[in-house]
């Protein structure tokens, strides 16, 4: 697959890019495992010093930036500076936090002293996605280097130049030329890097395919792995819910990033005593979504990020239809260059209509109808995901047995899925394991070392005065 531009407004390649030779990876690995050495002593206030310029440059340049984005895959451009700018506030937030999470932590053991401490792994591999390619990199990058490791990146093939953009970030801000790079190569070469015995864990942001296939190489290889997958969040709305705020926020969730975003709301499991009223303001609302050129600020939706995403998403439209699901509102494809599909909806789809249980990564919302809250709760986790869910009710109550019975990494309640650094972001089932972000994320690439110190006097320092060996 060719390492390429391709505008996906107009489907032109713009620019074309050399995967690395066999030597010129091996040169990147070797400096990494190099540099690693060193940059693990350096101290929290230095890394904290370049974390701080990269978000300050972040900010700075957040148009340039943004229109990279915007070029490479389709998002408005408002949106994709936006997004140069939160990552500024993930770079912050562990310039800020960092060392308080990464101190010792005691244990209290008798009279012995015993505490964990958390020290870095080495170069981690990090296997990024097209959708959000700034700021899935650096949710992954702000924690791992400001704990001590270093960084690999290897990013989608069709957004290279947001590759090499990231690179360029991290060294102008004044981190060692071997802390983070950037491997531009094929998606072959991907288990070679894995399996190499100088990189030391790998975390992926991708689909279930290609999770199972990175978390079957890392195991193989004994190292740990952190896998980000697919959604096919629920959107729940119950009858005491606002419903103004509900239809505006789930047209919002279903259309952010084009409605290419794993936490993306993607079922909208309504009560059925509202049900028709929040299906004929849905629709009517995504009726005036503006679709157009991302750079215009006037769009509200842009292009899918390339054609395949496209005619797969097509695909799956066509599916649910012919399998029964009602088409209320858009399902093709607009007559147009470029990759634009336009804001689609469909309601009640049967149990084997794509719709009714897999992931479509686009502008295509599902409505699906609820008795009661076991009822709902039973739809929300009629799918092999589990990454996020929004659910919508002011009863106290039912907010306790949505948040207890809904199988999710992430509940959020009136409000939509967001991704916070101050949150832990993951999911359950086949939207993978382990968490990034907050002090969880930090935590995935550390050794958790757990040190006892024997006291010099008293019982407790006596082989009888501790706990059986195992």
């Amino acid at each position: 697959m060719a390492i390429a531009t391709i505008d996906p407004t107009t489907g032109k390649t713009l620019r074309t890019f050399n995967a690395l030779t066999p030597a010129e990876l091996e040169m990147k690995l070797q400096l990494s495992a190099d540099t690693f050495d060193s940059y693990r002593r350096t101290s929290f206030a230095e890394r904290a010093r370049w974390m701080r310029r990269a978000a300050e440059l972040l900010d700075a340049e957040a148009e340039r930036y943004g229109r990279i984005m915007t070029e490479e895959m389709g998002k408005p451009l408002e949106a994709a500076k936006a997004e140069a700018r939160k990552c500024s506030t993930a770079c912050r937030y562990y310039v800020a936090k960092a060392e308080g999470l990464l101190k010792d932590r005691p244990i209290e053991v008798g009279g012995d002293t015993a505490f964990v401490r958390y020290q870095p792994l080495g170069p981690v591999l990090a296997i990024m996605p097209w959708n959000f390619p700034f700021w899935q990199v650096v949710r992954f990058a702000a924690p791992a280097l400001m704990a001590g490791n270093v960084g690999l990146l290897k990013h989608a093939h069709n957004v290279p130049q947001c590759a090499l953009a990231l690179e360029e970030l991290f060294l102008q801000a004044g981190f060692p030329a071997g802390a983070f790079q950037t491997l531009l190569i094929e998606t072959a070469d991907v288990n070679r890097v894995i399996e190499d015995a100088r990189v030391k864990a790998v975390t992926l942001t991708g689909s279930e395919a290609a999770g199972r296939s990175v978390g079957a190489s890392a195991g193989k290889s004994l190292k740990k792995v952190v896998l980000e997958l697919g959604g096919s969040d629920p959107f729940i709305v119950m009858p005491s819910a606002d419903l103004d705020k509900a239809v505006e926020t789930a047209a919002s969730a279903r259309l952010i990033n084009n409605g290419q975003s794993c936490i993306a709301a993607k079922r909208f499991i309504v009560a059925e005593s509202i049900a028709a009223d929040f299906e004929r303001r849905f629709v009517e609302r995504m009726k005036r979504v503006t679709v157009g050129d991302p750079m215009d600020p006037k769009t509200d939706l842009g292009p899918l990020a390339t054609e395949s995403i496209l005619k797969g998403l097509h695909a799956q439209v066509e599916e649910s239809v012919k399998a029964g699901a009602r088409l209320l509102l858009g399902g093709k494809p607009l007559e147009r260059p470029g990759n634009f599909y336009p804001p689609t909806v469909l309601a009640d789809p049967p149990p084997k209509a794509p719709a009714f249980h897999d992931e479509l990564f686009g502008p295509v919302a599902t409505l699906l109808r609820a008795k009661d809250v076991k009822h709902a709760i039973e739809l929300a986790n009629a799918t092999p995901f589990g990454l996020g869910a929004s659910v919508w009710t002011k009863d106290a109550e039912e907010q306790r047995q949505f948040i207890d019975g809904v199988e999710a990494g992430m509940v959020f309640v009136n409000d939509m899925v967001v991704s916070d650094a101050r949150l832990p972001f993951g999911g359950v089932k086949h939207s993978g394991h382990g968490r990034e972000l907050a002090d969880l994320g930090i935590h995935e690439f550390l050794n958790a070392k757990t040190v006892r110190v024997a006291s010099t006097s008293g019982a407790e320092s006596s082989p009888k005065g501790r706990a059986l060996s195992e």
